[in-house]
């Protein structure tokens, strides 16, 4: 095991295991953190319907989206409802992956700055999976994710999870990078 550890730190782009049957199982869903985009946290003049306000995607984070939207579609996944946050590195990557029609849902926002609204976006994150009756792909940020799952992501990694009760059960993990 130490040696696949040390494999994955001198060759972090070699992603060492992506769970795609995973997603063939009952209920699952795809929530995945915005593709690299250099920094964290954003501008004290963050607006959220002006992308120069805001921390976006580098080439290498748009490089990135696109490859995890080639890697679905090869395998031939694509889903009927792709999610996003208002952010425009979220959906900046949610369009770059080309895997359906993209939508805003302010559920996904971030809320980084303002941890007063985690509970309640929290709630509302797992109503939009409890009521979904296809799979669908949700594009958001870590702090979401985590509040979420209980888990760290990395900038791009797809996490294939569903509700087992009120509990989110993560199936498994994909992670392409550049």
């Amino acid at each position: 095991m130490r040696w696949l550890l040390v494999l994955f730190f001198l060759f972090p782009g070699v992603a060492l295991a992506n769970d795609w049957a995973a997603l063939d199982e009952p209920g699952a869903m795809a929530i995945m953190r915005h593709a690299l985009a250099p920094g964290t946290g954003d501008p004290a003049a963050f607006e959220i319907g002006d992308c120069s306000t805001q921390r976006n995607l580098d080439d290498r984070g748009r490089a990135q989206a696109r490859a995890i939207g080639a890697a679905f579609r090869e395998r031939g996944i694509t889903f009927d409802r792709v999610l996003t946050s208002q952010w425009c590195r979220c959906r900046e990557t949610a369009e770059l992956l080309d895997l359906g029609e993209v939508s805003e849902a302010p559920p996904l926002n971030s809320f980084f700055r303002d941890r007063s609204t985690r509970a309640m976006q929290t709630e509302q994150i797992r109503s939009m999976i409890r009521e979904a009756s296809e799979p669908m792909m949700l594009v958001t940020h870590q702090v979401n994710i985590s509040a979420l799952t209980g888990q760290f992501t990395r900038s791009g990694e797809v996490l294939v999870i569903r509700l087992k009760g009120d509990d989110v059960e993560i199936l498994g993990s994909i992670l392409i990078e550049p």
